[in-house]
């Protein structure tokens, strides 16, 4: 495969990763990752493993993120650096929006950062940690 087919095949895992969500589908969404990935929340909570974050984001799917939708930046125009032809890292920048706009406060955008490998010819997410975007602060004067 060459570095452009792996970025397409990279660029397809993150559509699968944000349609898996759109349609609230814990499992799919969990297949996206390696059996042992780590995958850290932006309240600061660790998943560990497949079967956690397919589970967990099951539960969030039918309870408080119900009908939310996942935009992303991730299959489109996220940085992607390859560290070997089998291992690259993902910054990209996503917002899981509420499904009622009353109850969506409109700053949920978020940052994340993965590691990406590839193993038996097919790109997975082993490593994921998503925090909150903030402004920097400016120099003091």
């Amino acid at each position: 495969m060459t570095n452009q087919e792996d970025r397409k095949a990279i660029d397809e895992l993150f559509a699968r990763l944000s349609e898996a969500w759109n349609r609230a589908d814990g499992e799919a969404y969990g297949l996206c990752f390696t059996e042992d990935a780590d995958y850290v929340t932006f309240m600061g909570q660790r998943l560990k493993g497949r079967r956690q974050i397919a589970d967990v984001h099951q539960m969030l799917f039918n309870g408080p993120l119900k009908g939310s939708m996942l935009k992303s930046s991730a299959e489109s125009g996220a940085e992607l650096r390859f560290l070997s032809p089998e291992v690259a890292i993902v910054h990209a920048i996503g917002e899981a929006q509420l499904a009622s706009p009353a109850q969506d406060p409109n700053d949920r955008g978020s940052i994340n950062t993965n590691v990406v490998v590839k193993a038996g010819g097919e790109w997975k997410i082993t490593a994921f940690h998503n925090c909150r975007i903030q402004e920097m602060p400016g120099p003091r004067r």
